[in-house]
């Protein structure tokens, strides 16, 4: 009898034990930010840069690399670029209809084909808000739909 309470209480705390992990998985499953640790507003911008990260990490990743720092000699850096702050709108007219040809970014000469990615108006400004604002890139002026929609494809 002595052994069977035993058993019993033993599977009893077992139980309970299993009982609390469940419920300590969904309270963590469940966690929702407490409003001090979220933003208390999103600007425009920041909307920007978060749609953008995704188009980043969807399409560009593969040849400027998730640090932006590119291949050298193939693909050039997107972190700390002279091309995206002294060339803007030759940037932004790059990611709306590729590029290929010569350029010259940060000193170093890069001859290579960017193909057009097929982005919209918004997908290419969010493309370009993320890269300005990104690793220790910091322009603040943003790139909008109607700066895009202006963009014209190069004469060839």
């Amino acid at each position: 009898m002595k052994k069977l309470l035993i058993v019993i209480g033993l599977a009893a705390t077992f139980v309970a034990c299993k009982s609390d992990k469940k419920e300590k998985d969904q309270e963590e499953e469940s966690y929702v930010i407490p409003a001090s640790e979220k933003s208390s507003e999103q600007t425009p911008l920041t909307a920007s840069i978060k749609r953008g990260k995704e188009v980043y990490q969807d399409l560009c990743v593969t040849c400027h690399l998730p640090t932006g720092k590119g291949i050298p000699g193939t693909y050039p850096p997107l972190d700390g670029s002279n091309w995206l702050t002294e060339k803007r709108e030759e940037s932004i007219r790059g990611v709306k209809y590729g590029m290929q040809g010569p350029i010259e970014v940060n000193g170093e000469k890069y001859d290579n084909i960017m193909t057009p990615m097929g982005l919209s108006d918004q997908e290419v400004a969010d493309a370009m808000n993320y890269v300005m604002n990104s690793w220790s890139n910091n322009i603040d002026d943003m790139v909008t739909v109607e700066e895009v929609a202006k963009v014209q494809k190069a004469e060839e």
